[in-house]
């Protein structure tokens, strides 16, 4: 089965989520903060402000609130263009009320910080990167330019100049780093996000595909007896129809077609019957299944135990769910992705534990990787000896991320080392030295017999018509 493959939304498409609601109501906020920082500057501590400047500055964006909530749907989503457009005003108009009340020498200047914040989690790196140079020269240019705060007596309200340039070094550091930092936190969640999505589209496809399966298994089953009766009573048509040869021809294109349905239903009917007794099967069988769709991919897949003195006998019986089914085919998939002849599937259990090894010869994992494995969209942009030595893989690194997460989810715990250093000279045997994962559950999480969710024994109900 290919790696599932998703479709990452990029930051230009997040940006048109946000509502023309939201933006709004978080103007009003700064617009009521605004108007109380101006009325207790000029009423309680008696500064002498450009109150009528400040007040033309401020109803600029009341008037705007106003077209926006008046022409404008409550439900409008802004595009990107609209957002930034949106988040620039609010940063010129906060520059603008700062120039009016003695820039860096307001303490309300670290506000300048917000609209490079919220761009930073909700637009595109292009417009994070626009704001954050349209603030820097901000604040650089109300370090020197700017109306000084008086007192009533006409006193000028200042900061000593090397408080100023501090002020001014804080703020663009923290324009930098607030921005890089939430930008990372952000596309971080977005990713994780988008491949918990994936993980859960790959389980409901697998899902779906079972249930199916068991449906027709089930047809399979059912049909099983007419489709023998069919063919028997055929056989004996064509041997009573010796001297009737035009009719003992329909009667073998009668028995051909039987059988011909006999073969599609077995076909269809191979993912198994959703009933009592295919909810679970032997470790080794849901091992060989999950390895099914790559059997005939050009590499060996070898099934053995991890030890000598387990009996074959004895084997568990696990639970056969899709999460367990799909996430070691993930694995097995990306051994034979990338084994140069040869992948090993060993099996191994006690009273304690169920342990699945998945090992291949091939280049193993690159060391200053094998701490991120299952991280979604870890991977970089391939290059073109990638593409030699693997020229079908395409996607974006979700198949261990979507393996990882589902076995985690039936309870395993999952390792990944390497059989050898990758950067020693190759050796000419096919021995196990390259990738190793290894996934080990508790006995009692997928135990089909006397686990924490045990298989009932019972009869099947009949099928429903």
């Amino acid at each position: 089965m290919a790696e599932t493959k998703f479709e990452v939304l990029k930051g230009q498409e997040r940006g048109n989520w946000i509502k023309l609601r939201t933006i709004t109501l978080l103007r009003w906020g700064a617009i009521a903060g605004q108007l109380t920082a101006i009325v207790v500057a000029q009423h309680m501590f008696d500064l002498q402000l450009e109150l009528s400047l400040c007040l033309l500055v401020i109803s600029v964006s009341i008037l705007g609130n106003l077209v926006a909530m008046f022409i404008f749907p409550e439900s409008k989503r802004l595009t990107e263009t609209e957002n930034l457009l949106m988040v620039l005003f609010d940063l010129l108009q906060l520059s603008a009320l700062l120039y009016l009340t003695g820039g860096l020498h307001n303490p309300f200047s670290i506000l300048i910080l917000g609209p490079v914040t919220v761009s930073a989690s909700a637009l595109s790196l292009r417009s994070t990167v626009f704001l954050s140079i349209t603030a820097i020269l901000a604040v650089t240019l109300l370090a020197k330019y700017h109306l000084p705060l008086r007192t009533e007596q006409g006193f000028i309200m200042r900061v000593p100049d090397i408080f100023v340039f501090g002020n001014w070094i804080a703020t663009v550091i923290a324009i930098i780093f607030l921005g890089a930092y939430s930008r990372r936190v952000t596309v971080e969640m977005h990713a994780m996000s988008d491949a918990l999505q994936a993980t859960y589209m790959a389980l409901s496809r697998e899902q779906k595909l079972t249930d199916i399966g068991g449906v027709v298994a089930a047809a399979a089953h059912e049909l099983g007896t007419p489709l023998a009766t069919i063919k028997l009573t055929s056989s004996e048509l064509i041997y009573d129809l010796d001297d009737r040869p035009d009719l003992q021809e329909d009667a073998r294109l009668i028995r051909e077609q039987a059988d011909r349905c006999r073969d599609i239903l077995h076909s269809m009917g191979r993912a198994g019957k959703d009933d009592l007794h295919l909810r679970q099967a032997p470790l080794m069988a849901v091992l060989r299944e999950a390895a099914e769709p790559h059997m005939d991919r050009g590499k060996v897949l070898h099934f053995d135990q991890a030890s000598e003195d387990l009996d074959p006998l004895e084997q568990p019986s696990i639970l056969r769910r899709p999460e367990i089914i799909h996430g070691v085919r993930n694995l097995i998939q990306n051994g034979v992705d990338f084994a140069a002849r040869n992948v090993w599937i060993e099996a191994g259990w006690n009273e304690e534990t169920i342990c699945v090894r998945i090992m291949d010869d091939g280049r193993g994992f690159p060391p200053h990787l094998i701490g991120r494995i299952g991280d979604p969209f870890m991977r970089r942009k391939r290059g073109q000896s990638d593409r030699t030595k693997r020229p079908e893989y395409e996607g974006m690194g979700l198949g261990l991320f979507i393996a990882k997460t589902l076995l985690e989810r039936s309870g395993a715990e999952l390792s990944f080392a390497n059989g050898r250093d990758p950067h020693l000279r190759r050796r000419t045997d096919s021995k196990k030295c390259g990738a190793i994962i290894e996934v080990v559950w508790p006995r009692r999480k997928i135990d089909a017999e006397s686990g924490e969710n045990p298989i009932p024994v019972g009869e099947n109900r009949p099928l429903e018509v």
